[in-house]
């Protein structure tokens, strides 16, 4: 490998270089103090040697013959080590972005890059006048998707601890802090570290539904619901900066989760977590505003005679205490004359009514417990209450738009081939799934719309799809029509694939009588968003007939009207990317958007995409205001629904301050690719004609790889993905429904795998091919006006670099010669295309070195590597071992377990 010549930190960095010495020599003192002076120094001779091959160009040979033949405590112990080292590093970065954040608020100057203030100053230089924006900020619909996929399985008591080293470190900002206060700060980091090393980093236990739950559940209901009051309070400050406006804001964000909703291969998701999940999200949210009104109670402490307040209050009030009179009881006397405290605490003890789901005098809706906040609000404001009190008051009617009874909206996710499945077992009909599209979209027009109905069937499949639609139904009686969000169909493939729900739908008892509005309609309507799921390259090439088709149906069109004509398609970036490789994904996806908009245009129904990304730009990971800008026009319009898993759920938004920062920028980016979206470029219909015959010859190269005899066997001993199969990381198989080929293996261990390896082949596989024959085909300056001056690739190009800027070779060479004699006829091939591709992208953009415009960047891999690379190194020789014995050694396989999870912590964006 080449020396290394990125700098170890940029030139104002220096407080983050004390952070990384001091959390450093922490780390140190206290495996010195756990495990001892010898195998502290154990750690530093690898770490050493690690940072010495890295600067000076070694090979790989000596640092992994100094890892070999550990016994397997010890060497699950090294692995543990070097990962403490990199949670070190990585803390110190994540603070080191709020010292960043702050000092920008500081300064005063310059807004922060993609901060709202940012945005808006960008707009009105644009020309976007202060009616523009207030008329599109109605439309804002920004609503991340928490999943359970698995990239990380890091226990929330490590979260909990890390939080607190994250606070000390912050605390540390005062220049005013004594220096006892000082050696107080570091105890506090140094318990943290210590009763880490002591905890266990996963359960041995493979999770259920419900502990993922509680997982998604710590990130929704601790930070993102501290923060989304701060949101809205920075959109207005900037709002009156740039402006001078001051108006009251609209909804604009949202959340919603898939965890307990996703059957997609999972056979313990179903009826019963879909209850339990809506059940436990609502007992958490209700805590959470109990909590708030609590502490709302203390601060309003007004009294009778020095100020007024609103008629209504005071009708209102005692209309509660009649509805309440136990809790009125148990106000105190001496708080009688406090109006707002005596109203709140009867508030509270309707919440805990609500609570109570089956109470005649809890809240039938969200909107009645707005109407009470909204009317403390009023006569707060009315009575010169603004600065004591309404703030607050307006904080939580924040948090109760953001989260309504629900916390955060539940969707239900199945593969067509399950409600294919049924409908063979409801029709009698074993040859079900040979009938084509037409076919079968015919057979299931009458029991679509209700004019026929299916008779009862015993079938396991058609009973598990019933209790599923009547708990739906259930749980949006109770819980509210927020409560539930899409219907997502994997694997989706005609309009019959959405006919299917529709009539399995109607069928599982989810049909209701139209609100009267929407009378007219006629019969029972299904009160349901679906939306076709298109995942593969050819799905997505496919996707405008299969939408036309299904918008010019008259039932589903009768349907659609019924939900406001408004259709969501899921776009799947995971699985195109595995079956097509990474420039013929993000290409097919590109532009199956332009080509469904225009299906939709010409159906005069609005549509809105559903963006199925992944943390690894291999799986649609991005940047947020690059890959929003570089979205087709149109695309966004305002709305923004994108998955969010694994370990960039933690980064995100594990933090406060970064949970903010980045919400802020997906708003900020939303805003501007929906009110000033990139230009139109006469040159891009020519650049469309060359994008095509480069995601072809891309494609054409990745199939051949994957599909070249024997890489199956390849896959699985060049790669740890049997280690990853044994991990106790999720609820749900890694595995579809057998192992015949690439297809049935799901994206995330798939991208897992081959980064764990080192080599990311998921993400640049097929590029550099695709360029060098576009070079031939259409000429080298052709490809550097596409790169220079389209989005669209600028950006791939952009994720392709940082992927390749993580790859290590000759890791990954220590992996493949794993798979014996396979080794030779695959690894040449991933060294010469990686070669390939390193070369076209460093000439495409006059670069001689990776990463070159972003050091940021460069510094942080440059910090990581040499606490990755032993882990890396570790690994093999681990491995060789544990399939040696058979996947016998339950030893062996801790050990490899704790590479593999310091290895994704260490990399990141690993799936």
């Amino acid at each position: 490998m080449e020396a290394s010549s990125t700098p170890d930190f940029l030139p104002h960095d220096g407080p983050l270089r004390e952070d990384v010495h001091q959390l450093g020599a922490l780390v140190g003192r206290m495996l010195a103090e756990q495990g001892g002076e010898k195998f502290f120094h154990r750690v530093e001779q690898v770490r050493t040697a690690a940072i010495r091959r890295r600067r000076e160009g070694e090979a790989v040979d000596g640092l992994a013959s100094s890892l070999a033949g550990l016994e397997a405590d010890a060497a699950e112990a090294l692995a543990r080590a070097f990962a403490t080292y990199f949670h070190a590093v990585n803390t110190a970065e994540r603070v080191h972005r709020i010292r960043r954040r702050r000092d920008y608020q500081r300064a005063g100057g310059a807004a922060q890059p993609e901060s709202l203030l940012d945005v808006l100053a960008r707009l009105k230089a644009q020309g976007v006048q202060a009616d523009e924006l207030l008329e599109w900020l109605p439309k804002l619909q920004v609503e991340p998707v928490f999943t359970a996929h698995p990239t990380e399985a890091v226990r929330r008591s490590l979260l909990e601890k890390e939080q607190a080293v994250v606070r000390a470190l912050v605390d540390d900002f005062d220049p005013t802090r004594t220096p006892q206060e000082r050696a107080g700060d570091e105890d506090r980091i140094y318990m943290a570290l210590s009763s880490g090393w002591q905890t266990a980093e996963a359960s041995p236990i493979r999770p259920t539904v419900q502990d993922e739950h509680h997982h998604v559940g710590f990130y929704l209901a601790n930070p993102l619901y501290r923060v989304v009051p701060a949101l809205y309070e920075a959109l207005a400050d900037a709002l009156q900066q740039v402006y001078g406006v001051a108006v009251p804001l609209p909804r604009l964000l949202s959340f919603a989760t898939w965890v307990g909703g996703d059957m997609d291969g999972n056979p313990n998701v179903g009826a019963d977590t879909i209850a339990a999940s809506l059940a436990t999200q609502r007992a958490h949210v209700l805590e959470r505003y109990a909590d708030d009104v609590t502490a709302l109670a203390r601060l309003l402490s007004q009294t009778e005679g020095r100020v007024g307040v609103d008629p209504r209050l005071a009708e209102r009030l005692a209309d509660y205490r009649k509805r309440f009179p136990q809790a009125a009881a148990q106000i105190r006397p001496r708080h009688a004359d406090m109006p707002y405290r005596s109203l709140l605490t009867l508030i509270a003890a309707r919440l805990q009514a609500t609570h109570e789901d089956d109470h005649a005098e809890g809240y039938a809706s969200v909107d009645e417990l707005l109407d009470d906040l909204q009317l403390i609000d009023a006569s707060l404001v009315e009575h010169h209450g603004l600065h004591a009190g309404a703030y607050a008051v307006r904080r939580l009617i924040c948090r109760v738009r953001s989260f309504g009874f629900h916390l955060a909206r539940l969707d239900v996710r199945q593969d067509s081939r399950v409600h294919d499945d049924a409908l063979a077992a409801l029709f009698g009909d074993a040859q079900w799934n040979t009938l084509d599209a037409g076919q079968r979209a015919d057979r299931l027009r009458p029991y679509a719309s209700g004019e026929q109905a299916f008779k009862a069937s015993a079938d396991e499949t058609v009973a598990r799809l019933q209790a599923v639609f009547r708990t739906l139904a259930d749980t949006r009686q109770r819980y509210g029509v927020d409560a539930t969000g899409l219907y997502i169909i994997s694997m989706a493939r005609t309009a019959a694939d959405v006919l299917a729900v529709l009539a399995l739908a109607r069928h599982g008892g989810f049909a209701i009588a139209p609100s009267a509005e929407k009378a007219g309609e006629g019969g029972r309507i299904v009160p349901l968003d679906i939306a076709p799921l298109f995942e593969t390259v050819d799905d997505l090439k496919n996707a405008p007939a299969t939408l036309r088709a299904l918008l010019d149906d008259p039932v589903y069109r009768s349907h659609l009207r019924t939900r406001g004509d408004m259709q969501w398609v899921m776009l799947g970036y995971s699985d195109s990317c595995k079956d097509g490789g990474t420039l013929a994904s993000r290409w097919g996806l590109q532009r199956a958007q332009v080509e469904l908009l225009d299906v939709a245009r010409a159906a005069d129904i609005r549509l809105s995409f559903f963006h199925g990304r992944g943390g690894s730009a291999s799986r649609g990971g991005a940047r947020m205001t690059p890959a929003l800008m570089s979205s087709p026009r149109g695309a966004v319009a305002g709305v923004l629904r994108v998955t969010e898993q694994g370990e960039v759920i933690h980064r995100k938004y594990g933090i406060r301050a970064l949970a903010l920062r980045n919400l802020e920028q997906t708003v900020g980016a939303v805003l501007r690719a929906s009110l000033r979206p990139r230009e139109d470029d006469p040159r891009e219909e020519q650049w469309r004609e060359h994008m095509n015959v480069l995601a072809a010859r891309s494609r054409e190269a990745y199939r051949a790889f994957i599909d070249r005899p024997g890489f199956i066997d390849y896959f699985r001993t060049a790669t740890p993905i049997d280690v990853i199969e044994q991990m106790a990381m999720g609820s749900r198989p890694a595995r579809r429904r057998s192992m015949r080929g690439v297809e049935d293996l799901r994206a995330i261990p798939w991208v897992f795998s081959w980064t764990q390896c080192r080599s990311i082949i998921t993400g640049w596989y097929g590029l550099g091919s695709a360029l060098e024959h576009g070079a031939e085909v259409m000429g080298e300056a052709a490809l550097v006006e596409m790169a220079r001056d389209w989005p669209f690739l600028a950006n791939a190009l952009d994720d392709v670099e940082m992927l390749l800027a993580k790859c290590d070779l000759d890791i990954a060479e220590a992996f493949s010669k794993l798979s014996g004699p396979l080794h030779e006829g695959f690894f040449g091939l991933i060294r010469d295309e990686f070669e390939r591709t390193r070369h076209w992208l460093l000439r495409l953009k006059g670069a001689k070195s990776l990463l070159r415009d972003d050091p940021r960047l460069a510094v942080s891999i440059r910090l990581r590597n040499p606490y990755v690379d032993p882990m890396s190194l570790l690994q093999v020789d681990l491995l060789r071992r544990w399939r040696a014995s058979g996947g016998e050694d339950e030893g062996l396989l801790r050990a490899l377990v704790a590479c593999v999870n310091g290895v994704s912590q260490g990399l990141q964006n690993t799936g």
